[in-house]
């Protein structure tokens, strides 16, 4: 989850929104890479998942990360909620998952360099005071009364709200995990084609990541069960927006469509204030019933922006969000996968021939396969396998472009972090397979026995 925004005046004119979006836009030679990761930390005697505070506890490890590598502190309330550092910074998701959201940097082998130091950083620190963690795109054995939530303001207005809007809410908050990777644009044009592109192949990166077979204990039935929890959260904000794909689609197209989506909160002096269901078309006029007479600023515009939660979503760059969190080689892979896909326009043009002719149902339809079958997904005339092994070639042919040499240039560029996506079009088998495969087989039903195996 996204943490406050700050600086940007007053909004005054409507055209301020579209334009705080705009101006990310920036020449290629300036494309950034942030690879953002979350993984369930639990207690390594009991399984449980962690507490807030406590000997072993999130306390206890952001407290280590802050004194042994020289994190700076965030507070909210006088309690630790994250850390910050050379860009990057460490937040806690509701139920106490852990997140990286890392700095911009220019090449996947810097991202996947920090992500290895990082997790090397939290075990380091969770050996310590016999706290694990994993990688999973959903807690595979607690329940919702084991999850404790974390003391962040936004999670206690958001908690409240969840059932009001959708059935999944409060799983999404307290029992998924995702890794996803934010990217540039150019111009609107290029945001455009970058942002339907996302979102109609985001069903491939769902495929291919699907890692949550399990939920309370046992096979739930999809191979990505956060995919699914996402389908049933709240309508006005989650899915593929359809106006994406029509003329007119813009930087002010989609400010109109976060002007219609409900608000959360508005954040004062440190402070969640509750806008719950409320508008931010009101919030322009003076007329919000939480703030009465004050209008926004720009930094709640930013505010507001991350309360939108489509597959694939625009602030000042692009979040791709359809995959579920893993092990390490994963994390790489998915910046690796989306880079490849869009930071070369051959590659960009490739990849928007196969999907360019999709209507909506077509789209959603892949959607829902995806996360039910993975890679053995069909649907309108879509074979998932066909389709994830031409993404994984034009990604590859795309890095090759590039040509960011690794390793001091002993790596001539970086396709090797799409290994583990081959393996899985050649084999047909993703994460979910083999962890159904062990637990039918030599696990024997006994679902405890991932914590083991697939810890970091």
């Amino acid at each position: 989850m996204s943490i406050p925004q700050s600086g940007g005046g007053p909004i005054t004119d409507a055209a301020q929104l579209p334009a705080y979006m705009e101006a990310g836009c920036k020449p290629k030679d300036d494309w950034r890479i942030g690879t953002e990761h979350e993984k369930f930390g639990y207690c390594e005697d009991s399984l449980r998942p962690l507490p807030y505070e406590g000997e072993r506890s999130i306390h206890a490890v952001l407290s280590a990360l802050r004194d042994t590598y020289q994190w700076a502190p965030v507070e909210e309330d006088g309690k630790l909620i994250g850390l910050e550092k050379d860009g990057a910074n460490i937040s806690l998701e509701p139920g106490g998952a852990l997140e990286l959201s890392g700095a911009a940097v220019r090449t996947i082998h810097q991202t996947c360099d920090e992500v290895n130091e990082h997790l090397r950083q939290v075990k380091s620190v969770a050996d310590h005071v016999g706290v694990r963690f994993i990688g999973l795109g959903a807690a595979p054995i607690w329940r919702h009364e084991d999850m404790p939530l974390m003391p962040k303001g936004r999670y206690k207005l958001m908690d409240a709200y969840m059932d009001k809007v959708g059935t999944m809410g409060k799983v999404m908050m307290r029992r998924t995990c995702t890794v996803q990777v934010n990217l540039d644009f150019a111009s609107e044009a290029d945001m455009v084609k970058k942002l339907r592109v996302a979102l109609a192949l985001q069903p491939v990166a769902t495929a291919l990541f699907a890692n949550s077979p399990f939920f309370e204990g046992k096979p739930n039935g999809h191979k990505s069960w956060r995919s699914r929890v996402w389908r049933d959260l709240d309508p006005d904000r989650t899915g593929i927006p359809a106006f994406v794909f029509e003329d007119g689609m813009g930087f002010e197209r989609w400010a109109d469509y976060a002007l219609d989506v409900p608000m959360y909160f508005v954040y004062r002096d440190g402070k969640y204030i509750d806008a719950l269901g409320m508008s931010f078309r009101d919030f322009m006029r003076g007329e919000l019933p939480a703030l009465p007479g004050e209008v926004p600023t720009l930094s709640d515009w930013a505010d507001h922006l991350t309360t939108l939660f489509p597959e694939a979503r625009i602030k000042k760059y692009m979040e791709m969000r359809g995959a579920d969190g893993g092990p390490w080689r994963r994390l790489c892979a998915l910046p690796a996968f989306w880079v490849g896909l869009m930071y070369d326009q051959g590659s960009l043009d490739a990849a928007w021939d196969l999907c360019k002719d999709w209507d909506q149902e077509t789209r959603e339809a892949l959607r829902v396969a995806a996360s039910v079958d993975g890679l053995q997904a069909e649907t309108h005339g879509v074979r998932m396998h066909d389709l994830a092994r031409a993404c994984v070639d034009i990604a590859e042919a795309g890095l090759k472009a590039r040509g960011e040499a690794g390793a001091g240039g002993l790596v001539p560029d970086e396709t090797h972090f799409l290994n583990t996506l081959r393996e899985s079009v050649e084999s047909g088998q993703v994460p979910a397979d083999e962890l159904l495969a062990k637990y039918h087989g030599a696990w024997e039903g006994d679902l405890t026995r991932i914590y083991a195996e697939y810890s970091y």
